[in-house]
Formats: C-alpha cells, structure tokens, sequence
C-alpha cells in the first residue's frame, strides 16, 4: 500500500542526512569539506511498506520528542533492513549522539561499507575506532586515509593525536603510533604526535628525540619547539629557557612561545627574565591587561612596590570597565598594605564590588578596621558579607567572635560562638574555641562539656586533651586525670611547644621539678612565648635558680610589656 505521506517523509529523510554528525567527543581525522566531489552512492530499490513507513516516522518522532537513544535504536534496525547509506547515515549520527558507542560502531562501520567512498564514513569510523581502544581494527583504515591525504598529512597526524589521547593504554598507544608513523619520516606532525603519545606512556628519552626531530623538521613551528622544551625542563631547565629564548630571537612574533617562555621563567623564579617577557608581550598586546597584572605581580614579588603599583595602575586603565577591575583593585589593597598604607589600601578594597576577590576584599576591610580599634564598624562588615558556602559561613563567624574576644567582649564573643554551635554543633574549630571563651568566663562545666564534646567528635585532637588538661592544671584540680591528658596530647604531637609546656607544667603540680623544667625548656627553645617564660621562671625560682629565672622573667618582660600573665608572675615574685 503506497502512502501519500511519503513525499514528506522522504524530505525530512533527506534533510537530516544532509547534516554532519556533530563530534563533542572525538575529531575526524581530516576535513570532509577538503574531500573532491564523490559519485552519489547506489542506493537500493526499497519499497516503503506501512511497517517501513511506521519505524521512520517513529524515529523521527522519537528524535523530536527527546528520545535520542529509541529513535537511534530504530534507525539503526532501519539501516541494517534497508542498507541505505542515507538511513546508514542517520543511524550513525543518532547513536553517536545518543553516546551508545557499541551501536554507532555498528552504524558508522555499515554507513563505510555502503558508502565505500565517502571521506566522512571514514574518518568518523576510525574516530570511534581509536578513542575506543580498538587500535589493530582502526590500523588499516588510518593507513588508508593518510595515504589518501599526502598533502595534508600533518594535519592528519594531528588530529589523530587527539583521538589517541583517550586511549587508556597508553603503552600499546605508542607501540600502534610508532608503526602508523614509520612511512612518513619527514612530517614534523608525525614525530609531533610520536613524542606526545611517548610522554603519555613514560618514555622521556624517546619523547625528547621525537620533539627534537619535529623541530629539526620544522624550525619555525611554535608547538613542536613548545613541546620540546616543556620536555627539557624537568632536567634541563636552562636549556629550556635558552631553546625558548634562541626560538623568539628568530621569530619574535610567535606570541604563545613568548607567553610559554614567561610562565617557563616564573616557574624557575628568574622574576627579571620572566618581567622583560611579559612586557615584550604588553608591546605586542597593548591595554592587555591580564599581562599588564602578571607584570605587576612581579614586580610586587621583586619588593619594587612603587613600580608595581604604577603597573596595577596601568592595568587598571586598560581593563576598560571589564571585571579584572575587582582583582587590580584588591591587589592594589594588598599592596597598600605592604607598603603600611592602610587607608589606601581600605579605599581599594571597598572598590571590589565583584568576583573571585569580593570575599576576600571584604575581610580584608574587616580585618583593617578591627586592626584600628574600630571593632563595630569591622563586626558590622562581616555581618554583612553573604557567605557562599557554609565553610565561608563559619570563618565569619570565628573572626567575629575574634574580633571580640580581642576587644575583651568575652560574653558578646562567646554569645556568637553560641549561636554559630546551633547551626554546625560539630564543627570542630568552634567547639573548640567557644570552649576556650567558656573558660575565660569561667564557665568550667560548660568549658568541659565543649571540649568532651570535640573529643568525641575528633578523637585524635591533641590539643582539645591539652586544652582540658591545661585547664585543670590552671586552677590545680583533678592534677592526676589532668596529667594523663596532656601526656595523651604529647603522644600525638610530641614537639608541639604550647603542649610540651603544659606537660612541664603538669610536672609541676606533681612537685616533680627537674622533669618540670626539662619539659619547659623545650618548650622555651621552641617558642619562647611570654607564658612559658612565666612557667619556666617560676619553677626555676622554686628550685631555686632565682638569677636565671629572673633573667628570663626580664628579658620576655621586655618584648612583651603587656602580657598580663607575665607581669602577675613577676609581681608575685619580685614586688
């Protein structure tokens, strides 16, 4: 029964495989457009049945309705009853668009056969092929196409890399490439490829030579000189550089090797080298202002402040309102912080409305203002800053509640740290913290719930057994449960200095001074904080080396004249 549709049908047919099959995945060995114009295939004498008619028009209905992988299953049953390479054809671009890579093997294998010379058959035949690992069945046809290709070998060559690239097995990779590549001696593309797939497979030495040769092949080729040196510089770092430098002297144009060569010189800290490169670049680019920044990164690097703020500045003219703007603005912050130009520098800061630096930029305003006594105003800031993610969320929060603590706002610190528990009650840095707080306000019960509390949560924190041992030994309570904790904090990290202090200090409260002092001494050596200098002065008064102790008291007095725990100590001693 003939159908009146099929005129219709036919149109839609021939509409859709009038397209190329899209390749997210994997690249066609050469250009089907670059191909001579081909016979039209033979197609065969099919009659469209009711049965034939129903699965077309199922597919393409599929097809539109967002059913990829029904309409690619049945245009390849389609394909396989007509043998039409125009069904063959559109059975292959749905399966590969479907991702189904068993049935678009099969489908781009009968389209090839059905289509013998169609260049597109081919080339996508041999791209499923060799990105699937099927490397001794891709062989003969990649033999095939490069031959076809003689003029265009190289380009041939790398495309196929990009398909060789996915191929798992990187060893047999290089043993197929190594053969495919042995009739064309004389394409740089090839010994391109060869030292590409060699690398992948852990062979340097054969990987340098074939770099080398693609070089020697082709001089002035910015990728095969860039893959050479990227393969020196692990052990040839400045011969890699000179290469690079030897390339630009004859080819100053090529500005990838220039960019390569710049990042090359960053990487092996020659900053001078690497600036002269970036601002050959900025000559050749000009208003660029991503170079215009790496130049005054480096310049900051080098300590050239003033250079590298007229740097940051020049790069800020020549963002033309894009949004490098936000990070020239907070580098410019960071800048005048370096040079201890805080009102600059708190100027720049609220200038980064936007971003990768916004969070950043506004602690940083945070941060400035805690830092000139204004603790409201810098309390005000953070309240205000919209976290991205619950770890931004719980940094606020801690260095609100430092901010405080610092101000000496205990109650109002440990409030925030209260509140803060109520949303993350497991997060190990503010029970930790909020236990301390607890402790300064002689909050003891809560002080040890909080702490028992983080050692549940992590058993293996040396410093929440040091933090409630230490705390005992402060008010010279439970000494002897007291000491076994801040030996169970020792056993986790023997030279941490604040626990080896109060392990000494433990030995203390035992009456155990010479174990006493050979702990705090270690603890001294380590950093000698105005704290341990009490401790240590003071067992050492005890035992009654009062002149050492003494000196030590002083001379920690000195750099730390507002330590309150050091002047009560030398008060008691010394009145």
């Amino acid at each position: 029964m003939k159908s009146t549709l099929f005129p219709v049908l036919l149109f839609s047919l021939l509409a859709a495989c009038a397209h190329t099959p899209q390749t997210p995945n994997v690249s066609p060995i050469a250009d089907d457009n670059a191909a001579p114009a081909l016979p039209t295939p033979v197609l065969p004498d099919v009659a469209l049945t009711d049965r034939l008619l129903y699965e077309f028009l199922l597919g393409d209905f599929a097809a539109q309705r967002g059913r990829p992988e029904i309409a690619a299953q049945v245009y390849l049953d389609l394909a396989r009853a007509t043998r039409d390479p125009r069904v063959a054809r559109r059975a292959a671009q749905l399966n590969f668009e479907a991702h189904q890579y068993d049935q678009s093997l099969e489908a781009f294998r009968l389209w090839q056969q059905l289509e013998p010379d169609s260049p597109l058959a081919k080339q996508m035949l041999v791209s499923l092929l060799v990105s699937g690992g099927k490397l001794e069945e891709a062989r003969p046809h990649v033999t095939e196409l490069l031959a076809s290709e003689a003029q265009g070998a190289g380009r041939s060559f790398i495309n196929l890399y990009g398909l060789l690239a996915r191929v798992p097995d990187k060893a047999a990779a290089l043993d197929w490439m190594i053969e495919v590549a042995h009739p064309y001696p004389q394409v740089a593309e090839a010994h391109w490829v060869l030292a590409q797939t060699a690398a992948a497979a852990g062979k340097h030495a054969l990987a340098l030579a074939e770099a080398q040769q693609a070089t020697t092949l082709r001089p002035e080729w910015d990728m095969a000189v860039m893959l050479q040196a990227q393969l020196m510089q692990p052990t040839e770092p400045d011969q890699a550089a000179a290469l690079l430098a030897r390339h630009l002297k004859a080819h100053p144009e090529q500005q990838n090797v220039r960019l390569f060569h710049a990042r090359m010189l960053l990487e092996q800290k020659q900053y001078v080298l690497a600036r002269e490169e970036f601002l050959h670049l900025l000559q050749q680019r000009p208003g660029n202002a991503e170079i215009a920044f790496a130049v005054a990164m480096i310049s900051l690097q080098l300590g050239e402040l003033e250079r590298a703020e007229q740097e940051l500045r020049a790069a800020l003219a020549g963002t033309g309102g894009n949004k490098d703007e936000n990070t020239l603005y907070f580098y410019l912050g960071q800048l005048g912080e370096a040079r201890q130009d805080e009102a600059a520098a708190l100027t720049y800061y609220r200038q980064v409305t936007g971003g990768e630096r916004h969070y950043d930029a506004q602690l940083r305003v945070a941060y400035l203002l805690n830092k000139q006594g204004q603790t409201e105003q810098a309390t005000g800031v953070l309240q205000q800053i919209k976290a991205g993610n619950d770890e931004q969320r719980v940094q606020l929060l801690l260095i609100e509640a430092q901010f405080l603590r610092e101000a000496k706002r205990e109650g109002e610190s440990f409030k925030v740290l209260s509140q803060g528990l109520t949303r993350f009650p497991e997060h190990p840095e503010m029970l930790y913290q909020a236990a301390l707080t607890a402790d300064k306000l002689k909050k003891y019960d809560t002080f040890e719930q909080l702490i028992r509390k983080l050692i549940k949560v992590e058993p293996n924190n040396a410093h929440a057994y040091n933090a409630l041992g230490y705390g005992w030994l402060e008010r010279n309570v439970r000494v002897a449960e007291a000491m076994e904790l801040v030996q169970k904090a020792h056993a986790l990290l023997p030279d941490d200095a604040a626990i080896l202090d109060s392990v000494g200090w433990g030995y203390f409260r035992l009456n155990n001074l010479e174990q006493s002092i050979v702990f705090l001494r270690r603890a001294f050596a380590a950093n000698p904080d105005p704290e341990i200098a009490a401790h240590l002065g003071e067992v050492l008064w005890v035992k009654g080396e009062r002149t050492e102790a003494e000196a030590i008291w002083r001379d920690s007095a000195r750099k730390h004249p507002d330590n309150k725990i050091l002047q009560a100590v030398i008060r008691k001693f010394l009145p």
